[in-house]
């Protein structure tokens, strides 16, 4: 597996970054790894971690009365969690490894200090995790229309 600070660079979530803020960056990160089944995070736990899925697949799932309905799924090199940035920093839906994932894990707490020291960082990964958010929520709207149906 390549070192952290070889592979953000890379990456479309951290590209146009500079050395500087990706080293910054860098520098909050561990390798991890799941099995199929396990869970990165469960809705209403403390949200401190976002992850760069390497390789494998999350499932991105809401509870319900009737059970799990799944929302979106990442998938090698997506991005996964956003309520790290957002307070009061609490996961708002569950996400599952579908079978055996390895990632890279972001400290959420370390991150958001680097981005109040330097406002620049900050805006630059902001812009990042919105653009993230948007493509969740259009690929939820997207699978709750084929769920429940469109009266349009």
């Amino acid at each position: 597996m390549r070192a952290i600070a070889a592979y953000l660079p890379e990456h479309p979530f951290f590209a146009g970054l500079d050395p500087a803020a990706l080293e910054l960056a860098a520098g909050c990160a561990v390798n991890v790894h799941f099995r199929q089944d396990d869970f990165l995070f469960h809705e209403g736990d403390p949200a401190d971690t976002f992850y760069v899925v390497r390789h494998g697949r999350v499932s991105i799932q809401t509870r319900t009365p009737v059970g799990a309905v799944v929302l979106d799924t990442a998938h090698d090199g997506d991005v996964v969690g956003w309520s790290w940035l957002i307070p009061p920093y609490r996961w708002t839906f569950d996400a599952r490894a579908t079978e055996g994932t390895s990632a890279i894990a972001f400290d959420g707490a370390c991150l958001r200090g680097k981005c109040e020291s330097d406002p620049t960082l900050g805006y630059a990964l902001l812009q990042r995790v919105v653009q993230v958010m948007s493509a969740r929520l259009y690929s939820a709207r997207v699978r709750l229309l084929d769920l429940y149906g469109s009266d349009s």
